[in-house]
């Protein structure tokens, strides 16, 4: 209205606006009362106080829809499926294959998903210590080899019999 204010007030105008939505055939949320300092999570359906989400400044509330653990719990979803093209039920159907244990060293447990670089195929899943060692072996099976090699004791060092010749050790 030309003063600023509605003609109805704040109640009744909800009141009717979800007497039409239902009229419509829409699904209407109930309202969750909460005390004050607290919100309602619709993704877990639990009352959380506000240091539990994030800030939004251009909420009405000036809080995120969602609470700090549900957004969390979809961004680790999301990565899996962007990242590797896994839901999370398949990530953890391979960590039960796998015994809940590192595919390569059988100790820590496997939170992090391997894939080859160059064809992106997922090998399975392993601890971060065994991620990051295949990582800085750059997925070479050589160097992994060498390396294996090494740490058994059969260095490879070649000796120089003539010039621009190397006789390997036997």
């Amino acid at each position: 209205m030309r003063d600023g204010l509605q003609a109805y007030c704040r109640d009744c105008r909800a009141e009717y606006h979800q007497s039409r939505q239902l009229a419509r055939g829409k699904n209407i949320r109930p309202r969750v009362t909460t005390s004050e300092g607290h919100k309602f999570c619709r993704s877990c359906g639990e009352i959380k106080s506000h240091s539990e989400w994030h800030r939004n400044a251009t909420a009405s509330d000036g809080l995120s829809t969602r609470c700090k653990a549900c957004r969390a719990a979809e961004g680790r979803a999301n990565h899996l499926r962007r990242s590797y093209g896994l839901t999370e039920a398949e990530r953890d159907a391979m960590v039960v294959s796998q015994r809940g244990l590192c595919a390569i060293c059988l100790d820590g447990p496997p939170e992090h998903v391997d894939h080859c670089h160059k064809t992106g195929r997922v090998r399975g899943v392993l601890c971060f210590n065994c991620n990051s060692a295949i990582g800085k072996l750059r997925d070479d099976p050589d160097v992994g080899r060498r390396a294996v090699a090494y740490l058994e004791g059969n260095l490879w060092k070649p000796t120089l019999v003539a010039p621009g010749v190397y006789q390997l050790p036997s």
